[in-house]
């Protein structure tokens, strides 16, 4: 440990240049990676014999080697400790998990171009509007602009299958330009002002459409200019709604509040005048660390993140003093080719955003440490219901899932001391067995959770079996099987429920005794086993409804082999259906354009398995 590691020999050699150091322990795991304008005198303060702040002792204490890099300057120093932070994800740093893409609303190149929800690479021709903060301000957006403009959202294979209008038409939610119930050029106006709008220009749109409404009056087209009327009100009123300021720009608004370990970073996404949405963060925060800290972590790792595709603003609002702006300015253009101003000291309605900003993160970390200690306040019930003199650390439930014995699904849901820790929730899909036994697909799915399994590993303190004496038998013989040389073995317990299904009569069942007990129906520890039970059912139904419904969607032919896009389109339109391509005989296959004798014989044999 600290015996290993000479402080002293290593400081003679360390350069006093800016760069970046990472700290290993005995495992040769880096624990810390941080970045300096001067490596040597950043290095020494680690190893002075006054230190007494609590986190830098214990990472002191591991410290076996470190590894220096040396950098031109201090601003690739920056754009290094991001890189190297997102790589090791050391455990003494701010980590901020962040790593999915942003949402874009698609406006598509098609003969009728559609609106749709876009996540990912970029790879469909059309113009991209975002990204937006989260999924839910795309869809709410999606939802916004079809009752502005009557633009297509389905897909292309619902599109080109159209004989008639459907639903969204008559709701007057779509055109229906699938029947031709629109000219092309008035469909292809309603697409250029929907663009229009989605860029902010909406002052621009009710102009053109006021001047439209206008011309339709004077050539006594009175239901056009009506419908005119409508979407011009309409547009005002969400115009009204979105508004900022006066002073249009892109800006992000940061609010930020830490308290007893956790940390929020409330953000307002302001593009083109408008808000665009909001979304608060939260990083993962090692005990006593300090808000410069964490919030120099949280601009670093989530505006030097080029992998997430977001868009940097001209603007970056700060509610907290932070002492590196001009670094991180640099680092931005060095790193993403944007200019940003990053300010802390604002006046006027930037400052009442700032101040609504704050004021959200004050009230997550709020809500978050109440919740916090519900938590450990029913984990300590829990412990005090069942007599146990172990601390309850993790909790595991599990749950089967299926429609009359089809797509067998199993879920395993985990909590620990904090809630719901979602990174550790599984999901087994259940094959071989006879379909509906329930009893067989609880040992597949116990037996494929500990199977490989070592001392030492996550295992839980408890495991809960979501169902009646049965499943807790099989449940606790696969567990005596497998974790039988384990020091503490999970206590398994079955959740039985009460007469009428309902919460609050749940019966509890020992795995090993057998015996059987209650808990009141207002008591917290019941409310948790209520709570990861309902989570191991719900994350079970949405993985059996899942793969219902994808097994239900694909067709057969698909799983052959040699059967691609192309020749599944000419055996159904050939033979008139799968019904006609499963009827057929080898010969009639064999006619079908593009499939020879040996690839009919082959789709013969496999519809027939």
């Amino acid at each position: 440990m600290v015996g290993e590691f000479n402080a002293t020999d290593f400081l003679k050699t360390v350069s006093s240049a800016p760069g970046v150091y990472c700290m290993y322990d005995n495992s040769e795991t880096v624990i810390y990676v941080g970045k300096a304008k001067d490596l040597k005198k950043r290095l020494s303060s680690y190893f002075r014999k006054n230190i007494t702040h609590v986190k830098t002792l214990a990472l002191v204490s591991h410290i076996v080697h470190i590894d220096v890099t040396v950098t031109h300057s201090e601003t690739d120093a920056l754009i290094l400790e991001n890189d190297y932070i997102k790589q090791y994800m050391p455990k003494y740093n701010v980590l901020l998990r962040d790593d999915k893409s942003y949402p874009y609303i698609l406006l598509s190149q098609h003969k009728h171009p559609r609106l749709a929800y876009h996540r990912g690479a970029k790879r469909e021709k059309g113009q991209y509007f975002g990204p937006y903060p989260n999924g839910g301000a795309v869809r709410e957006s999606l939802h916004l602009m079809q009752t502005l403009f009557p633009i297509r959202q389905c897909d292309d294979l619902y599109y080109k299958s159209r004989s008639r209008p459907c639903l969204q038409y008559q709701i007057e939610r779509c055109s229906a330009p699938c029947v031709d119930k629109i000219s092309k050029s008035d469909y292809q106006e309603q697409v250029n002002l929907a663009s229009l709008f989605l860029k902010g220009k909406d002052k621009q749109v009710t102009a053109a459409l006021v001047d439209k409404m206008n011309q339709a009056a004077l050539d006594m087209e009175y239901e056009t200019a009506a419908r005119l009327r409508d979407q011009i009100a309409a547009l005002r009123r969400v115009a009204e709604q979105q508004e900022v300021s006066n002073a249009s720009g892109d800006m992000d608004v940061i609010g930020t509040h830490y308290a007893s370990g956790v940390a929020c970073f409330h953000l307002l996404f302001i593009r083109a005048g408008k808000i665009f949405g909001s979304r608060s963060y939260y990083p993962s925060v090692p005990a006593k660390t300090e808000l410069s800290e964490v919030l120099h972590a949280f601009v670093l790792q989530f505006y030097l993140n080029r992998q997430s595709q977001r868009s940097v603003p001209k603007e970056i609002l700060l509610s907290s003093d932070f002492d590196e702006t001009a670094l991180f300015e640099q680092a931005i253009q060095v790193a993403l080719d944007k200019k940003v101003q990053i300010k802390t000291q604002v006046r006027g309605e930037r400052a009442r955003f700032l101040k609504l900003a704050q004021t959200n993160a004050t009230h997550a970390v709020n809500t978050r440490l109440s919740h916090k200690n519900t938590v450990e306040q029913r984990f300590s019930l829990l412990e005090e219901a069942l007599e146990t003199t172990q601390a309850i650390q993790r909790m595991e439930c599990f749950d089967i899932s299926h429609t009359m014995g089809e797509s067998t699904v199993a879920s395993c849901v985990v909590f620990n001391r904090e809630g719901p820790h979602k990174a550790d929730y599984r999901r087994y899909n259940i094959t071989g067995i006879t379909p509906g036994d329930d009893y067989a697909a609880m040992k597949q799915a116990i037996s494929r959770r500990f199977d490989k399994i070592k001392p030492g590993g996550k295992v839980p303190t408890i495991l809960f079996i979501d169902g009646g004496i049965g499943q807790l038998r099989i449940a606790q013989r696969v567990v005596d099987e497998k974790c039988a040389h384990f020091d503490n073995p999970p206590m398994l317990i079955g959740v039985a429920k009460g007469e009428g299904r309902k919460p609050g009569l749940e019966t509890l069942i020992y795995g090993t005794t057998e015996a059987s007990f209650n808990l009141a129906h207002d008591s917290g520890a019941l409310h948790l086993v209520q709570h990861i039970r309902d989570e191991s059912h719900r994350f079970a139904i949405t993985g059996h409804r899942n793969k219902r419904q994808k097994t239900r969607n694909t067709s057969t032919l698909e799983l052959i082999a040699g059967v691609g896009p192309k020749r599944r389109k000419a055996l159904l339109q050939y033979l008139g259906g799968l019904q006609g391509v499963k009827g057929a005989s080898v010969l009639e296959l064999a006619k079908v354009p593009g499939i020879s004798i040996d690839m009919a014989q082959l789709i013969h044999d496999s519809l027939r398995v």
